[in-house]
């Protein structure tokens, strides 16, 4: 029955700190990325941003894991996230400070209150604190049990000397602690393990001092596992934290008599010190490693070069990692599709070019960016997709069909540029045609106004602005006005029996349609903005009615 108490309580703390770590994740995800982009201006205010963040979602792997997602997205330069990567360490103590504090006395109070927001908030926020509030109620219940279940083995001297074999010698401890640690993803399970057996008088301030080191070890691998397939520049993130973390105990072990001295100092129970411990370490490696970070960035850059497989194009901002935190990967998603809006919006330039000189070659370039915007478009999709199958707001799915209905608008308009102005563009250099100047100006004047209006469709759809949007669809209109006037205008240079326009009736004609049609998919794209102000007034509706 003792195991069983034993492996139950442990459980128990991984699926508290699970749900704390997800509870917590949810309730700051939208002020995640400004947070860290406004506080990494210099290197203490990045320690401090760092700290600040990790002690609100409890859990430096996340942190480092959203560091690499941001890396990888390009929010973030790679030298900026190392002060970063050491402020989270030190926040990511604070579980540990609060289950020494023999908070356990509150778990049930805790567990109370947060189930009773869980169930019957109705603000999605709400709820995710509740989850945070729970997560911590079963941690500080889990250590209760544990200690319990632990009280049998006081007595006993066989767990006593196998236990101080495992955990007493330093390299055999910081190993073990570090292995376990990598395979449950959670240093503050490791050491409210040892806050456990240190409780019940099962091993002494060294033994637990090897298993906190090898726990800030072992805490590693969740941010190394999510960088594998990651850019060069993310992939030195997750390196960073490991030198970070095995150089700091290298020079602990170095001075562990003092460091030991120093703890046993710092509080009086054997739990505080632990606590301590954990906090102590990571503050002084914060100060170790400050000064030299610009040095320790130029090491990592030559210990983790670039590979062919960084050069090869794909998405930059699409990171698995946050789709857990759907607010994030919303952001993210947003950022792939304004990208995917750049190259449409080269595509939508350059297609002028080609009617006006006889260069076979810029065909080609366009042609070759439209596969490009399909990877985008491809990519953008299944992300998405991938996305619904987490718990959505009302909102964030909203904002998730708008995206997934804005990339394929943009897909569609490179297709349009691709397969029917390209060919009609061909067509004129290969019968070697040229438009009337009247009839070519006209072009270029409906094609330059086509551009204003997707540059228009893009700036509102990245800023929800409505004012934008109805301009937007003000210049569709006035624009299907021109397209007729225009052909009017081509069909009396017909009636005039101008040669040229003649010669290119087809061409220019189809050309200005083609045009029209794109304008028309542009325009699509903001409707998504009308319908969230619907929606959220129905929502306000609902409110202020309830």
């Amino acid at each position: 029955m003792i195991y069983f108490n034993l492996f139950g309580g442990v459980l128990l703390m991984l699926y508290g700190i699970k749900l704390v770590n997800d509870g917590l994740q949810n309730a700051a995800g939208p002020r995640i990325r400004s947070l860290l982009r406004s506080l990494t201006s210099n290197r203490l205010a990045a320690v401090g941003a760092g700290a600040f963040l990790t002690g609100l979602i409890q859990s430096s792997s996340a942190t480092s894991v959203m560091l690499v997602g941001f890396v990888s997205a390009g929010l973030m330069s790679f030298r900026q996230t190392l002060a970063v990567i050491l402020g989270a360490d030190i926040g990511a103590t604070l579980t540990v400070q609060l289950i020494a504090f023999h908070v356990s006395d509150y778990a049930i109070l805790l567990i109370g209150i947060g189930l009773a927001i869980t169930l019957f908030a109705h603000r999605h926020h709400l709820r995710t604190i509740g989850s945070g509030l729970l997560g911590f109620g079963f941690v500080f219940l889990s250590i209760r049990i544990m200690s319990d279940a632990l009280q049998p083995m006081q007595n006993s001297v066989l767990f006593r000397e196998v236990l101080m074999a495992l955990v007493g010698a330093p390299f055999t401890g910081i190993l073990l602690s570090a292995a376990f640690t990598g395979l449950i993803h959670s240093s503050a399970a490791t050491i409210g393990i040892a806050l456990a057996l240190a409780g019940n008088g099962l091993i002494p301030l060294d033994g637990a001092i090897n298993i906190v080191l090898g726990a800030n070890i072992g805490t590693c691998s969740t941010a190394l596992m999510a960088s594998l397939r990651a850019p060069a520049e993310a992939r030195r993130v997750a390196w960073a934290h490991i030198l970070f973390k095995t150089v700091g105990v290298g020079l602990m072990l170095l001075a562990l008599p003092l460091f030991q001295k120093i703890v046993a100092a710092s509080g009086d129970g054997l739990s505080r010190q632990i606590a301590n411990a954990h906090t102590l370490f990571n503050v002084v490696m914060a100060l170790c490693f400050l000064p030299f970070l610009a040095a320790f960035s130029k090491l990592l850059v030559r210990l983790v070069p670039e590979s062919p497989a960084d050069q090869k194009f794909g998405p930059k901002y699409l990171d698995d990692h946050v789709l857990g935190t759907p607010a994030l990967a919303l952001g993210q998603a947003a950022r792939e599709m304004l990208r995917e809006s750049d190259i449409v919006r080269e595509m939508l330039l350059d297609s002028i070019k080609v009617f006006q000189v006889d260069d076979p070659g810029l065909v080609t370039g366009i042609r070759d960016k439209d596969n490009l915007v399909d990877i985008l478009d491809r990519q953008i999709r299944l992300y998405l997709i991938r996305l619904s199958s987490a718990t959505l707001t009302e909102t964030q799915s909203r904002r998730s069909v708008a995206l997934l209905e804005a990339s394929r608008d943009l897909e569609n308009i490179g297709d349009m540029i691709d397969r029917n102005l390209m060919p009609l563009a061909l067509k004129r250099i290969s019968k070697g045609l040229m438009f009337s100047e009247e009839g070519m100006n006209e072009i270029i004047g409906y094609h330059k106004k086509v551009v204003e209006n997707f540059d228009m469709t893009v700036s509102a759809f990245a800023n929800q602005d409505r004012d934008l949007a109805r301009r937007v669809l003000r210049n569709k209109e006035e624009l299907d006005a021109l397209e007729r006037e225009l052909t009017q205008a081509h069909l009396e240079r017909l009636r005039r029996g101008l040669r040229e326009s003649m010669e290119t009736s087809h061409i220019h004609l189809d050309t200005i349609g083609s045009l029209a049609r794109i304008n028309s998919l542009i325009t699509h794209v903001i409707y998504p903005i009308f319908e969230d102000a619907r929606s959220k007034g129905r929502e306000d509706t609902f409110v202020i009615g309830g």
